[in-house]
């Protein structure tokens, strides 16, 4: 068992590191793919950016705190779950408004993986007061994070598989491939979301419906948004960037 030295704080200074990365990355994919951030901005408008960003914000407040209510003591909180999923709907209601057609997520792969993968240390270092431990195992690997019991470090999970996720979208990128650059969102999410789904069992979230907590079913919407979505063939990034 591996003990972890945890503090309630970390997870501030981890959602900091995190905003800090994506926006460093942000930075990097528009010296290298310029004609990407042109292509969104020529796309959008402020409010879309304003749609985003209130969605995000509601969808992280709104799932983080429902999966405290089945609980034996509800406590509001936050999600990235809920901030995806959130912002995903503040950009598509904007986009039917303003009959947008196609898909504008493709400048966001880089920068939302980036800080997937650097604010789950922050969970992670966070401890029992984050509420996103894993459930107790004897494996070789378990955390101890502080209350002497081994436990899945779900957090490290999920970092892995976006971060496994991230290297095989950043090869597809540079070599020009097709589904990275046409469909390079529709695979985060779908990836992310299977991911997440199966870390859900190894997490001691209140269930709604049989086994299967909030997440549960919030992953699931989000792999038939992300299904949906390639299946119709969105033309907007059938070009790889120049």
């Amino acid at each position: 068992m591996i003990v972890v030295p945890t503090a309630p704080g970390a997870h501030y200074i981890g959602d900091a590191l995190a905003w800090t990365g994506a926006a460093l990355a942000s930075r990097w994919q528009y010296h290298r793919w310029p004609a990407e951030a042109r292509r969104l901005a020529d796309t959008t408008r402020p409010g879309y950016f304003v749609a985003l960003g209130l969605g995000a914000l509601i969808g992280a407040w709104l799932f983080g705190s429902a999966n405290t209510l089945r609980a034996m003591i509800a406590a509001p909180g936050h999600s990235i779950a809920g901030a995806l999923a959130g912002g995903i709907f503040g950009v598509e209601v904007w986009k039917w408004r303003h009959d947008v057609r196609r898909s504008t997520g493709g400048a966001f792969v880089l920068p939302i993986c980036v800080g997937m993968i650097v604010g789950r240390f922050g969970c992670l270092f966070a401890g029992l007061s984050d509420f996103t431990y894993g459930t107790p195992t004897r494996l070789p690997w378990a955390v101890d994070l502080g209350d002497g019991i081994g436990r899945h470090p779900v957090e490290l999970y999920e970092a892995a598989a976006m971060a496994a996720f991230l290297a095989f979208y950043l090869h597809g990128r540079i070599r020009h491939a097709r589904w990275a650059a046409a469909h390079g969102f529709h695979a985060m999410i779908i990836i992310y979301a299977g991911q997440r789904f199966a870390w859900e069992f190894l997490k001691p979230y209140p269930p709604v419906i049989g086994p299967l907590n909030i997440f549960h079913l919030l992953m699931m919407g989000l792999i038939a948004y992300g299904i949906l979505w390639w299946r119709r063939g969105d033309t907007d990034e059938t070009r790889p960037p120049g």
